[in-house]
């Protein structure tokens, strides 16, 4: 059964609404805002910010950084306080920064010490962790 959501907005916001709309590919309103409202639901849902400390998460690390950080990233990658499934080195040659990217897992409270404790390391200029999606079943 399809039930019908509507909300109202100025001309401004619905023209940008119909550009990103178009943007992306989408072909009608609809499809675009039941996709948004469901990706910012499960990226809300799976905010590390608001997960309780014990809750089990994955996702994939990026941290960008400078030559000699290496030895901190590898303390983090051997502790065994994340799991750490697939690991990839590259250096990005316009911005002279290394990048590293993890496919991790772990409880809330130990990703979100292994973000702090890259976050205060000198060198580290950036670090994101990005969720994966928790669905009831799929493909793995």
């Amino acid at each position: 059964m399809t039930r019908v959501i509507s909300f109202s907005g100025d001309d401004e916001f619905l023209d940008n609404l119909d550009s990103m709309i178009e943007n992306t590919g989408y072909k009608n309103r609809s499809m675009f805002l039941r996709d948004a409202s469901l990706h910012f639901a499960d990226s809300s849902m799976r905010d590390l910010s608001v997960l309780e400390d014990n809750s089990k998460t994955e996702g994939v690390l990026v941290i960008f950084y400078q030559h000699g950080v290496e030895n901190k990233i590898l303390d983090i990658r051997h502790s065994h306080s994340i799991e750490v499934s697939s690991f990839h080195h590259n250096c990005l040659k316009e911005s002279h920064t290394c990048v590293d990217t993890m496919q991790i897992s772990g409880s809330a409270s130990s990703i979100r010490d292994a973000i702090s404790r890259l976050r205060s390391t000198q060198d580290v200029d950036r670090v994101s962790f990005v969720s994966a999606p928790l669905r009831e079943s799929g493909c793995c």
